[in-house]
């Protein structure tokens, strides 16, 4: 196998295989980690802006200390690091549905998240996160019904561009509603709990509107930043509200 490509993991998936593979890139002379579904790019060490941004803009919204906070989706860990670089966060859950993606943390085969995994304010749950967001009992095994002070997710491309048909479920008003429930709720003097999502689309009106229905002080912010392989700009959009 060349020296400039070398796939570190694959696995089988409802969803199609999940695989995480090194390459060496021209274009920014470095190592590259991606992972894909199948033929299909999910993310990638390139591009991690919006990933950091989804963490800091949730946690710059929600008050308090000693904050309990869930991730869906590890992927390559860039969201959760970012997290726990807020000294307020004591608790950072994890829910991950490929054991996979979870053993690549553990083995610290990523460079730029080394030792995530280990951190011991981190759990990492391997569950699916939109079952877990519609249940009673919610994101953590242990102690059912535990509320959050923040839920940050990034695991479909958009509301409408998919990676599993099931999920279209959680993006509707009683899907929202069941994520919200497992957010802390607020008191006159102070905003309930943070629901954040990243999307790769633009701000879709219709889906803001439908955040609307469920959250307050709804914002939906595009983050742009520099695309080394177009050697311009590209943007995602970080959806934001608190708990009523």
């Amino acid at each position: 196998m060349s020296a400039r490509f070398e796939e570190l993991g694959w696995q089988q998936t409802p969803m199609g295989v999940i695989s995480l593979r090194r390459r060496f890139d021209p274009t920014v002379r470095a190592d590259v980690f991606e992972v894909k579904l199948d033929d299909e790019h999910l993310m990638s060490s390139l591009f991690t802006v919006a990933e950091k941004e989804l963490a800091r803009l949730a946690l710059a919204r929600t008050p308090g200390a000693d904050l309990d906070v869930v991730v869906g989706g590890l992927g390559l860990g860039y969201t959760a690091q970012e997290a726990l670089h807020d000294s307020r966060v004591r608790t950072l859950t994890v829910i991950e549905y490929s054991d996979a993606v979870i053993d690549w943390q553990q083995r610290d085969l990523l460079p730029d998240t080394v030792g995530l995994a280990a951190d011991p304010r981190v759990t990492i749950v391997c569950a699916d996160f939109f079952a877990a967001a519609s249940a009673t009992a919610g994101f953590d095994p242990d102690n059912p019904g535990r509320l959050f002070d923040a839920i940050l997710l990034d695991i479909d491309h958009s509301p409408t561009h998919l990676l599993h048909n099931p999920h279209a479920d959680f993006y509707t008003h009683s899907g929202l509603r069941s994520a919200s429930s497992h957010l802390k709720p607020g008191s006159r003097l102070t905003p309930g709990g943070t629901f954040a999502m990243w999307s790769d689309d633009p701000p879709d009106d219709h889906f803001t509107a439908l955040l609307e229905k469920v959250f307050a002080e709804v914002e939906a912010t595009q983050v742009w930043f520099d695309n080394p392989l177009t050697r311009g700009q590209s943007a995602a959009t970080i959806y934001l509200g608190t708990r009523r």
